[in-house]
């Protein structure tokens, strides 16, 4: 009778055999000396009866990766059966160690499944990347960050006052959740137009197949700037994913810079991208964008924007408050202390979203001032915006519901050539992708020069 049921229940046809979710199971790039995420490979039976699977192995006997199947861990397995028309679940994960190689290291195997005398196999990748590894750290002497391997900070990395913090082309800052870089000597990180410098959290893997955790803001606290700290510099610099953003607290010292940004993207924040306080700040040819409060949020102090883009199309929560938010800059703004008023000038700019642009709508009074700069809104110039582009969608390449941010320029911009050539000092003369400002009719606003799209192909 035992015999009678096998034989009516499971197939023995060579025919009869598995079909896979995926031929390759590949993971994102890990960090050495930790374990990858967990894949999960589907395996079918399609037949009209049950298969039974003799053995399920890694080829390699010393393989790093290690299968989960009905809730037991190992890397072999025998006698597995599969019912008719129906699947199971394999779970796959594995340990990176320590490889002598900066650069990201191949571990790979097969999965190989045995079943009626056939053999199938399924190719399992995984890249492991040697990273240093940065805890409760304080620098007190002058230091650089080199691009030969990546960094993860963990809770605090502190710079010292005093001290320089110097970051390489290329290098890459990888802050674990809760970690934050705070400047109380002198940060100066300066990348090149092919060889940013990364500044975001340190998940690899992806919140959706088709999508990375880099979307995801509030993955590390971000850069606070004290009141201590000045002369800080960012170029090329691509800072993304913060609870924060990037804090320049107040030092009401306006006879000094603060920081100094140029052709830097700062965006997806929980908060602010940008939040100042009675600081000297210039920023050149960078990008704002993506945050949960006003992108730039500025109270009193020094403030230069010439060539910048200021957007939002944040994905997680309703957006607090207008692009830029200005605070302590009109007569009327009364305040406990005696700081002086803002001072502070958006020239050749772009600011977009889908929240208002600025939320102070009459500036009479004030010495802020908006030139030649595409806005949203409606509204017609007087002594505080002059020859702005009133109404206007510049038309970005971003396409929000597919996560996808770019804020270039479509063929058919209404500002290709709406920006003022007088504003163009030599730190402005190309963008952050090296593209001339100097080229065509005139300068395009905003981060980004018009470059022409190719046409689709089909």
């Amino acid at each position: 009778m035992m015999a009678s049921c096998i034989e009516d229940g499971i197939t023995t046809s060579s025919t009869d055999i598995l079909t896979f979710s995926r031929d390759t199971v590949c993971f994102d790039t890990v960090f050495t000396e930790l374990g990858t995420p967990t894949a999960r490979l589907l395996v079918y039976n399609k037949a009209k009866k049950g298969v039974n699977i003799s053995s399920i192995r890694f080829r390699n006997p010393d393989t790093r990766f290690q299968i989960n199947v009905d809730g037991v861990s190992g890397t072999e397995f025998h006698d597995v059966e599969i019912r008719a028309k129906d699947s199971i679940y394999v779970f796959i994960e594995c340990y990176l160690p320590e490889e002598s190689s900066n650069v990201p290291t191949l571990t790979a195997d097969e999965l190989e499944f045995v079943t009626n005398g056939v053999n199938q196999v399924v190719r399992v990748e995984a890249y492991g990347q040697n990273v240093t590894r940065l805890r409760k750290e304080t620098i007190t002497a002058d230091r650089t960050l080199t691009a030969e391997r990546p960094y993860v900070v963990f809770d605090t990395l502190r710079v010292a006052e005093g001290a320089t913090l110097t970051i390489e082309p290329g290098a890459q800052i990888l802050f674990h959740d809760g970690g934050a870089l705070v400047v109380d000597g002198t940060l100066v990180a300066v990348g090149t137009p092919d060889k940013k410098i990364d500044l975001r959290g340190d998940r690899l893997d992806k919140v959706l197949p088709d999508a990375p955790y880099d979307i995801l803001a509030g993955q590390w606290k971000g850069v606070r700037i004290t009141r201590n700290s000045f002369d800080n510099r960012l170029e090329y610099v691509d800072m993304r994913s913060t609870e924060s953003g990037l804090m320049v607290d107040s030092c009401a010292d306006l006879s000094r810079s603060k920081l100094t940004l140029i052709n830097s993207w700062l965006h997806n924040s929980q908060g602010n991208v940008l939040n100042s306080k009675y600081a000297h700040i210039d920023a050149y040819g960078c990008c704002f964008s993506e945050a949960g409060d006003a992108v730039v949020s500025l109270t009193g102090g020094l403030h230069s924007f010439l060539q910048c883009t200021i957007a939002n199309n944040y994905l997680f929560s309703a957006i607090m408050n207008p692009l830029v938010s200005l605070y302590h800059l009109l007569p009327n703004h009364v305040y406990e202390n005696e700081l002086p008023l803002m001072k502070a000038t958006f020239d050749n700019c772009v600011i977009h979203g889908l929240v208002d642009d600025i939320n102070e709508g009459d500036l009479t009074g004030s010495e802020v001032f908006f030139r030649y700069t595409s806005l949203k809104s409606e509204g017609a110039d007087d002594s505080n915006f002059i020859n702005c582009i009133w109404g206007t969608d510049p038309l970005f390449l971003t396409d929000r519901p597919s996560y996808y941010f770019n804020y270039r320029l479509a063929n058919e911009t209404p500002i290709r050539t709406a920006g003022n050539r007088d504003f163009l000092i030599s730190i402005v003369e190309t963008d952050m992708d090296g593209v001339s400002r100097r080229q065509g009719e005139g300068p395009t606003p905003g981060a980004y020069q018009f470059v022409e799209n190719p046409a689709p192909t089909e």
